[in-house]
């Protein structure tokens, strides 16, 4: 069993590599299927259902979207009197392959289905390919614009009414895709904000896994201590976007290109959106922020203690290294 999860993610990380590395559509297209195609083993589960029905609506999915790219590819190279229709073609699959929005009804519904190990490779991994496949191609204005503001905005307004972390998350990740096309547009430095965000909702994810949680109410049925508390809310402000933490450096980045790029429009909603957003991740907070526990020391050696100081450490660490090479 091992082995074999072992081997499909080696083949995933490879597909991923395959794309990058690649200077040809048809050869990124055959990385995207070798991603694809050992991603869903790692997501399906015999004994669930669920995870099943998940690893159905990824194959159908990117099924659709990469056949969408590869008519596009196709098309690109026997007639270029329409190119510009076939890029925009090409745009729009990798957009369904992202779960950019309006494309991103398939997202929330399979992360609700898949364990918290799975979501993390979703939510990051899964991303890289497409978003250098899309900087590599010849960016439409107006399919940016939109992709990049219906992200910000459905992903934080998607959230609001979510009592599923999962789908929480999930609706969190199409609000930063949103920051990260924004930034793949101006300056092409989008890596550094996906390798933070990578960073930060690996944290948050595991934090989630550490406490077996799925749902919001059952966050606050868990006695944790201190340690425990301290690192979970350093990690929801964080990825908030909220100084003085991690996370408000790549939305610091992106401000400051969309700024020189005099889009004032964007920076505006991307914003409020980022207001909304950090709304939703207190609300997980306050419930068990409020609930009095017994168990207050601050150091308790168990398996969580590491993480949650590897996280402490992360965060108040990496900003100040930031912010030491700017001066």
């Amino acid at each position: 069993m091992y082995k074999s999860k072992s081997l499909f993610l080696m083949m995933t990380v490879t597909g991923t590599i395959l794309t990058i590395s690649s200077n040809n559509w048809m050869s990124m297209w055959m990385g995207l299927e070798l991603n694809m195609l050992s991603f869903i083993p790692l997501i399906s589960n015999k004994s669930s259902k669920s995870k099943s029905e998940a690893s159905m609506i990824y194959f159908l999915t990117q099924s659709l979207a990469s056949m969408i790219l590869m008519f596009s590819i196709l098309m690109m190279m026997y007639n270029n009197e329409m190119n510009k229709l076939w890029q925009n073609l090409l745009m729009t699959s990798l957009m369904i392959k992202l779960g950019a929005a309006p494309f991103h009804m398939w997202m929330p519904e399979m992360m609700a289905s898949m364990g918290w190990n799975s979501c993390i490779m979703l939510m990051t991994w899964q991303k890289l390919a497409p978003l250098m496949m899309l900087m590599n191609s010849q960016i439409n204005n107006k399919i940016w614009f939109m992709a990049s503001i219906m992200s910000t905005v459905i992903g934080a307004i998607g959230g609001l009414n979510q009592t599923s972390l999962r789908k929480l998350m999930s609706y969190s990740s199409i609000n930063h895709l949103g920051w990260i096309l924004a930034m793949n547009k101006v300056q092409n430095n989008w890596m550094s904000y996906w390798s933070i965000y990578s960073i930060m909702t690996i944290m948050v994810c595991m934090s989630f896994n550490n406490m077996n949680v799925l749902f919001l109410n059952q966050i606050n049925n868990i006695h944790m201590t201190m340690t425990e508390k301290l690192s979970y809310v350093m990690s929801m402000l964080s990825i908030g976007g909220l100084p003085p933490f991690l996370g408000f450096i790549p939305k610091w980045i992106a401000i400051q290109s969309l700024i020189n790029d005099k889009m004032f429009t964007l920076i505006l909603v991307m914003i409020i959106m980022s207001m909304i957003t950090l709304f939703f991740y207190m609300r997980t907070m306050v419930g068990m922020i409020l609930i009095h526990s017994m168990m207050n020391k601050w150091q308790v050696y168990n398996k969580s203690s590491s993480l949650c100081f590897m996280i402490i450490l992360l965060n108040f660490s990496l900003p100040v290294i930031f912010i030491m090479n700017l001066t």
